[in-house]
């Protein structure tokens, strides 16, 4: 059964993240280290305790029946404890009865849920996402009415951007919106693969959906963003008349089975006395997409914590079976009989990698975070530079967040299966059911490949690459400080880190002058291996700057698991800096023989 590392999670926060300097300067109001502390354990106390023990059932799937669909059993009840906790509120505006508290907790308390049970945990992702998009762009007549009951969790919101015929590129999107003459909206079309587009969990269910007036431009540039509630609310605020919306049908997935993922349709006529959802803009018309992008940076950090997390519960099934199970007897093993496999090298390998990865991406995870905090910190203080400066930062750091913690999340749930051997094969071991949940999250919210196109083409340019150059300076720094404390248990890890920041300097300015010599195609050539050469260069210096912190129990442990990664993983960066800089050619070459 998982158990919340709250005492990692809170060391990672405030030694590797940032949030203790964060506190010391009083940069995030009253918030003080003991409240965090105290949010962070009831945090995994309702996660190991109140969702863990539920996760099994959301393996029975969610059956569609006259357009109802019941969740697992005993999910809709902890849906309720859930948000009776507060835990929906976290970082919504104070004005709407959010608690107004940072981005790093919300992100940290994600992990938890994630890691207790993904499916169930993905209904508040998107209403969080929603509350976003709501309070950045919509006028203040939608924000009193629906802002206070989705930042409670009272109602849920969902994001509608896919069709059959348009993913990735919405360009092409075919929804198409009709003014009503009275201020308000309505909608046609079908949306695919919409998370908890219906569900029992809430008495609203807020869409928020991608169409295309008549008027508007081809292209991206006439799309517009429409809040389309399942009831369109009273006069009180209560849910009333039901929208002419739907859900058609639910996806049979790979994983995340409790995850209702539905196929959404507006304004058909089943519902309401004439043809149309009614909905009612957000932002400008013909400027949707950018409202949705507010939603979908928040999404794409979050769905990279999903990746920690999973890689995180994989990581405790398999050291549980490993202390267990019994097979041969391992080298120097003096026990009777035979010996756990955790004795047997290939089987610790395999543990420590994942220990370490699992690390290295949480890390990367929550100071995106902590730059998103200290961004919001910085515009509230009037501090222009340092706004663009920590803007920038958390650009940087989100696709990576994103794709590098997700690859991982599947990287390290696969290993879990192995460790396990067979009986991870068996589903009855919950390892099969980590990696099948964590296969989705390096797809949805902007495939990895579109984030390491995102990090080479706009992230990597930000300042005219002044800031990529000074983050990578920012991480030689602490190179620099494990090679000072010349402490032999570092053995080779300031070598190992140098190097692999020299690969990670000569690949970024190798890109930087590729876009500026317009060899676009050659740059998107060695887009994924840079974004993962930049993952693990990146990840592990923040290993080693939580290892240099003495005052803190574990710094023996930490300085054993930053040396691992750094002299058995770290070699990767070599290879990966040469796929960029040199494999554009052979990519090209190689087109003809796929077909």
């Amino acid at each position: 059964m998982y158990r919340a590392p709250v005492d990692e999670i809170a060391f990672t926060l405030k030694h590797v993240a940032g949030l203790q300097e964060a506190l010391d300067a009083e940069q995030l109001g009253d918030l003080s280290g003991d409240l965090v502390d105290a949010i962070l354990t009831e945090a995994g106390r309702f996660a190991s305790e109140e969702i863990a023990p539920l996760s099994g059932e959301g393996e029975k799937g969610t059956p569609l029946a006259d357009a109802v669909v019941t969740t697992p059993a005993g999910w809709a009840g902890l849906y309720r404890n859930w948000i009776a906790g507060g835990w929906n509120s976290l970082t919504g505006a104070p004005d709407y009865g959010g608690q107004g508290l940072p981005t790093m907790l919300s992100v940290a308390a994600n992990e938890m849920w994630n890691a207790s049970c993904m499916a169930f945990s993905l209904c508040s992702l998107l209403t969080m996402g929603a509350v976003e998009a709501i309070e950045a762009h919509a006028d203040e007549a939608l924000k009193d009415m629906y802002l206070a009951k989705l930042i409670s969790g009272e109602w849920t919101g969902t994001m509608n951007l896919t069709e059959p015929h348009a993913g990735s590129d919405l360009g092409v999107l075919k929804t198409r919106a009709e003014r009503a003459g009275d201020g308000s909206y309505r909608i046609f079309g079908q949306k695919i693969y919409i998370t908890y587009g219906e569900h029992d969990f809430s008495d609203n269910i807020v869409h928020l959906v991608l169409a295309r007036l008549p008027d508007a431009p081809p292209g991206t540039r006439g799309i517009s963003l429409f809040l389309v509630p399942k009831f369109i609310p009273d006069e009180d605020g209560n849910p009333g008349v039901r929208n002419d919306l739907f859900c058609h049908s639910v996806e049979h997935k790979l994983g995340i089975h409790g995850s209702p993922t539905c196929t959404m349709i507006y304004g058909d006529g089943r519902f309401g006395d004439t043809p149309g959802a009614v909905g009612w803009l957000v932002g400008e018309e013909n400027r949707g997409l950018a409202c949705m992008f507010t939603m979908m940076n928040n999404a794409r950090l979050n769905v990279g914590i999903q990746g920690v997390a999973v890689a995180d519960a994989a990581y405790q099934k398999a050291l549980d079976y490993a202390n267990e199970r019994t097979q041969g007897k391992a080298p120097g093993w003096q026990g009777k009989g035979m010996s756990p496999i955790i004795e047997h090298p290939d089987i610790q390998r395999s543990l420590v990698t994942m220990k370490s990865l699992t690390q290295a991406s949480r890390a990367i995870s929550y100071c995106c975070a902590h730059a998103i905090d200290m961004a919001n910190s910085a515009q509230q203080r009037g501090a222009e530079e340092e706004t663009v400066f920590w803007r920038e930062r958390a650009n940087l750091l989100t696709p990576i967040a994103k794709a590098f913690s997700t690859d991982i999340g599947v990287e390290a749930a696969s290993m879990g299966v192995q460790i396990h051997g067979g009986m991870g094969f068996i589903e009855e071991t919950g390892a099969a059911r980590l990696l099948r949940d964590a296969r989705i999250a390096p797809i949805y919210e902007g495939t990895n490949g579109i984030q390491a196109i995102d990090l080479v083409t706009r992230k990597l340019p930000q300042s005219g690459g002044e800031h990529v150059k000074g983050y990578i300076a920012e991480l030689k720094e602490v190179a620099a400080e494990v090679s000072g404390k010349n402490n032999p248990d570092f053995g080779m890890t300031a070598d190992r880190l140098d190097a692999a920041l020299e690969d990670l300097e000569a690949a970024t300015n190798w890109l930087l002058q590729a876009l500026q010599d317009g060899r676009v195609k050659a740059a998107l050539a060695g887009a994924t291996p840079y974004l993962r050469l930049f993952g693990l260069a990146s990840g592990t210096v923040y290993l080693a700057k939580g290892a240099l912190v003495e005052t803190v129990e574990g710094n023996a442990a930490r300085i054993a698991l930053c040396r691992f990664c750094a002299e058995n993983l770290l070699a990767e960066t070599s290879a990966l800096k040469e796929a960029v800089t040199e494999g554009a050619y052979s990519l090209e070459q190689a087109r003809s023989a796929l077909g």
